[in-house]
């Protein structure tokens, strides 16, 4: 995208390039077409059919985790993929039965281990949309406070983020610090004292709340 150019629905489009985040790379690695478009579109989206960053990124996560086992010649069944993202991913799967399904997957000829770390989070996926890729979500359609202040925090969250990136830029131009390609990654979490359960800000609006309201 050109710097000062606009979209075809007359949103002004970020100069950036998709291809310099995280985001933006796998979907060209994986071959993921049209996936970014998806993003927007469904992070945007009215009422029932908005998404929210974490669901956005558990579907990036499980395409790219299909379009992996596809390479591989892997041939699938319905809700395989799904099962496997699980068993990599979900804090309750035991440790021998991820350990398994990694075997599973490293016999198909899958890198288990590059493919775990080309998996998103809820954050780079925000980044992508709203720095590489312009999008914003009109307050105008919110419709309620929750999701204003959801908006706020995340705002919040990227300015963090950009500062938090473009100091250690200096200090890598500077010398003064070595490190490979890097994704910064800002995340808040929230501490209920009386049932004890830890969630990030984006968990618990979407939760409505923590594990008090759910007893």
């Amino acid at each position: 995208m050109e710097n000062g150019t606009e979209g075809a629905d007359g949103r002004s489009k970020t100069s950036r390039s998709p291809r310099q985040c995280k985001v933006g790379r796998l979907i060209e690695v994986y071959d993921l077409d049209g996936l970014g478009e998806m993003l927007e579109v469904r992070w945007t989206a009215a009422g029932d059919d908005r998404s929210s960053l974490r669901e956005l990124a558990t579907e990036f996560n499980r395409r790219l985790l299909e379009s992996a086992l596809e390479s591989a010649g892997v041939s699938l069944l319905d809700g395989e993929v799904e099962n496997y993202y699980r068993l990599l991913t979900d804090d309750e799967v035991t440790s021998g039965t991820r350990v398994q399904a990694e075997r599973t997957l490293e016999r198909h000829g899958i890198d288990v281990d590059a493919v775990k770390t080309d998996f998103v989070s809820h954050q780079a996926v925000h980044t992508y949309l709203v720095k590489y890729r312009g999008v914003s979500r009109d307050s105008s359609t919110t419709g309620n406070r929750t999701e204003k202040i959801d908006t706020n925090i995340g705002r919040l969250r990227s300015r963090t983020q950009t500062v938090t990136a473009n100091s250690l830029e200096s200090l890598v131009s500077a010398g003064e610090l070595e490190v490979g390609e890097i994704d910064v990654l800002v995340d808040i979490n929230v501490h209920c004292d009386i049932c004890g359960e830890t969630l990030t800000v984006d968990q618990l609006l979407a939760d409505g709340g923590c594990g008090c309201h759910r007893e």
